[in-house]
């Protein structure tokens, strides 16, 4: 008798066993489910949210920006190229802005730079808008720019997320005096009578400062700075000759059109074969 009660309660021990693994696949199968939906939803936020909407690292980049003071004013100085990685990509980057009376100069990452130019032209019209007179003339001076972008850098360095750019300052403070300073991406800043940025800070600062003179008038200032940028053509792969000038005096702030400083390849180092091997040296 016992062993007719096993034999009958077998099926009902296999169905149990069947209804418990049907029970576990369906958990199962609704948890991969779910996971495999919260990875497709993070994807979907990577792809057109927040998560993208920063530069993590630079991408489209411009290089060197100079800077000089003059007697009577300061003059920047920057080439229009913009470099895809190694590739010379946008030959019309113009990275000398003004901003009330105030120049702004570029290099690194070129939407980041576009981006603080948006933020400073916004403050500017904000300034405008809520002055007690439409006619009012006061604006942000040279060395007020020049804290707010140390600020800005800094508390965006702070969140993991910097605007990847060396920024040029350059116009006169509210005492009237000129006024030329320098910020980076992690908000180090510093003010002198020549800066410049990317490969300029190697090649053309040891020139500037050999050839500087508190005393420069305008045209010797330019000269000046259309040689280091002609050198930095020669030398530097992401430069370009094709430049832009620009000056801000007590009266005015000018930014040039672009124009091609003149380059010459005759140069013994340049014509002469290297290691006693026939052609450039090349491969």
């Amino acid at each position: 008798i016992k062993s007719k009660h096993l034999d009958n309660c077998m099926p009902i021990t296999v169905l149990a066993k069947l209804f418990l693994h049907f029970l576990l696949l369906k958990f199962v199968s609704s948890s991969s489910s779910t996971s495999s939906s919260a990875s497709m939803s993070s994807l979907s936020m990577s792809a057109g949210g927040a998560a993208r909407e920063r530069t993590t690292r630079p991408i489209v980049t411009g290089t060197s920006v100079l800077g000089i003071k003059y007697d009577g004013g300061v003059m920047l100085a920057a080439d229009t190229l913009a470099s895809y990685g190694t590739m010379a990509k946008y030959k019309d980057a113009r990275r000398l802005v003004k901003v009330d009376n105030t120049l702004i100069g570029g290099g690194g990452e070129y939407s980041d730079f576009q981006s603080v130019v948006d933020i400073l032209q916004q403050n500017a019209l904000e300034d405008k808008c809520t002055s007690d007179s439409l006619y009012d003339e006061t604006s942000s001076n040279a060395r007020e720019i020049w804290n707010y972008l140390r600020a800005v850098m800094y508390n965006r360095r702070n969140k993991m997320n910097p605007l990847w750019n060396d920024l040029v300052i350059a116009g006169f403070d509210d005492k009237g005096e000129s006024f030329l300073g320098w910020v980076d991406k992690i908000g180090t800043t510093f003010e002198d009578s020549i800066v410049a940025t990317g490969f300029g800070s190697y090649l053309a600062i040891p020139l500037l400062r050999e050839k500087y003179r508190s005393d420069l008038n305008e045209g010797e200032a330019r000269a000046l700075l259309e040689d280091c940028m002609r050198v930095l053509f020669y030398r530097d792969c992401r430069a370009l000759n094709r430049i832009q000038i620009a000056k801000v005096t007590p009266t005015e702030t000018l930014i040039s059109e672009p124009f091609e400083i003149e380059t010459s390849w005759d140069s013994a180092s340049f014509v002469q074969p290297v290691a006693d091997l026939e052609g450039d040296g090349g491969w």
